[in-house]
């Protein structure tokens, strides 16, 4: 499997304090438990701007070849996100691939707490409207 070092390769403001950031290649490190602020977590509801939700929609499209990435891992050492694994991934197919390629990910847990049920619940309730187009394409 050729890893490649991590690459910037978009970036899109998400409010005065926030960005989202798309970054290709590293190690295909991932958390094995969502971090204290992770938007999967229902008790964490309002860290991040609803813009935020909108750029990393497309990581719960259908055969979508990005993955939702956790934010304190950053750019230089990213890592798939914990709740991402367990509520949004289903349908991706990047995390579909590296399944075929032997990754598990059966070692990552909710780490007792409650998490959205999927995408479009945790963007909701993090402020996009309900009929915002983006969330249309969003797989539960």
């Amino acid at each position: 499997m050729t890893r490649t070092k991590p690459a910037i390769t978009r970036a899109r403001a998400a409010g005065p304090e926030h960005q989202v950031v798309t970054v290709e290649g590293g190690k295909g490190s991932y958390r094995r438990a969502p971090c204290a602020k992770c938007p999967w977590r229902i008790d964490a509801v309002g860290e991040f701007p609803a813009e935020a939700f909108r750029h990393s929609a497309e990581t719960a499209y259908d055969m979508a070849t990005h993955t939702f990435a956790c934010h304190e891992s950053g750019a230089r050492k990213p890592a798939m996100c914990a709740g991402f694994l367990l509520r949004g991934a289903d349908h991706n197919l990047s995390v579909r691939l590296k399944m075929i390629q032997g990754y598990v990910f059966g070692d990552v847990s909710d780490g007792g707490h409650e998490l959205h049920d999927n995408y479009r619940a945790m963007a909701i309730a993090n402020g996009v409207a309900i009929d915002d187009p983006v969330l249309v394409a969003c797989r539960d």
